[in-house]
């Protein structure tokens, strides 16, 4: 999804004590989102961030056990990262990872190749197959470089597809056509053999035609024989029907049949952006709906074996990129404009906790 990058200030962000590590305990028993995740056998639950000289947001990323892996925001899209050929601005990207790191968080770094956020002289280039890949591989191999051993998860590949599960239209594709995928994979694996390698969409999670789409993407990927560790569904939900989607979030059971489709390919699957919005302004009945809507998210999740971790795009409504995008809807993060704890936080926690 595409967001306005916020003014970076790293004064409150960074340097602090390395989280402890999560201790031998029962889920039910566990205290923070991350604890109870990592208790009950899974990987992390993690939020993305952008580096701001907010307290209160960094009091909820600062709380032992509450998240276990950082993404970057913006960071590390291709035109923050390098906006003119060969010239790369490292300061906002190295200020994310050293906020993972510095509390002892996994890193979940996004993304190589994207169609948007893409600087103009890549996407208005006059490219070739050879040009356009010299171009592609240069870029991965100075990013991935640069955070080698301390990305835990790449999304290589970032939206790729349109919504009936063809090829979106970019410049990639159009230069070399659905191989770029593949090739885009194969580069990243040999810039960085140690990191776990992700295809990463949204509206995945219905198990329809773009649900397809991705299952084809992964199966080209392993019929070049290389690796793909993983597929991430961004998770952009709804609790009920809005002026932008119809359909609400699936029931359990179908949300962890559609997980169970990539899983079957011999890949993890995770929720790398989970927001689940509604129609604005929030009612207490709206948020126990948007609460029901994320237990059965985070639940479909804990019941696939290889489904290793949620990643919420942001702690609060406070930042959320919805509002700005979807006038009129919002309140889709686990904590509200004030860092109050929302009826989400509470279903979602439960839910690992195998609680009700």
């Amino acid at each position: 999804m595409r967001f306005s990058v916020l003014p970076v200030a790293l004064a409150l962000f960074n340097g602090l004590a390395v989280a402890n590590p999560v201790p031998d305990i029962e889920p039910r028993q566990a205290a923070g989102l991350h604890n109870a995740m990592k208790a009950a056998g899974k990987k992390y639950f993690g939020t993305a961030v952008t580096v701001r000289s907010d307290g209160q947001e960094n009091a909820v990323l600062n709380t032992k056990g509450e998240f276990g892996s950082l993404t970057p925001e913006n960071a590390m899209k291709w035109e923050a990262i390098q906006p003119n050929r060969g010239q790369f601005n490292w300061g906002p990207a190295d200020q994310h990872a050293n906020a993972a790191t510095s509390r002892g968080m996994e890193l979940r770094c996004h993304t190589l190749v994207w169609h948007s956020q893409l600087p103009g002289w890549v996407a208005n280039g006059n490219w070739n197959n050879q040009t356009l890949q010299a171009v592609m591989r240069d870029h991965i191999n100075a990013v991935m470089g640069r955070y080698k051993g301390k990305c835990t998860h790449w999304d290589v590949v970032n939206e790729a597809l349109n919504e009936d599960g063809t090829y979106r239209d970019s410049v990639f594709y159009r230069v070399i056509g659905e191989a770029f995928i593949p090739i885009a994979f194969r580069m990243a694996l040999a810039a960085d053999p140690t990191t776990k390698l992700y295809y990463n969409d949204y509206n995945l999670e219905y198990g329809g035609a773009k649900t397809q789409g991705a299952i084809r993407i992964t199966k080209l990927i392993q019929s070049y024989g290389l690796r793909i560790d993983g597929v991430g569904l961004q998770a952009h939900m709804t609790s009920e029907s809005t002026p932008t989607q119809n359909t609400p979030t699936p029931s359990r059971a179908k949300l962890a049949e559609v997980l169970n489709s990539f899983t079957k390919l011999n890949v993890d699957v995770a929720y790398t952006e989970l927001d689940i919005r509604m129609n604005t302004p929030a009612t207490q009945q709206k948020l126990k709906t948007n609460a029901d809507a994320y237990a059965r998210m985070v639940g479909s999740c804990m019941d696939v074996k290889r489904c290793v971790g949620v990643t919420v795009w942001g702690i609060s409504d406070k930042y959320s990129w919805v509002p700005g995008t979807f006038p009129g809807e919002g309140s889709a993060l686990l904590w509200n404009d004030n860092y109050q704890k929302k009826p989400s936080y509470t279903s979602s926690l439960n839910t690992i906790r195998g609680q009700k």
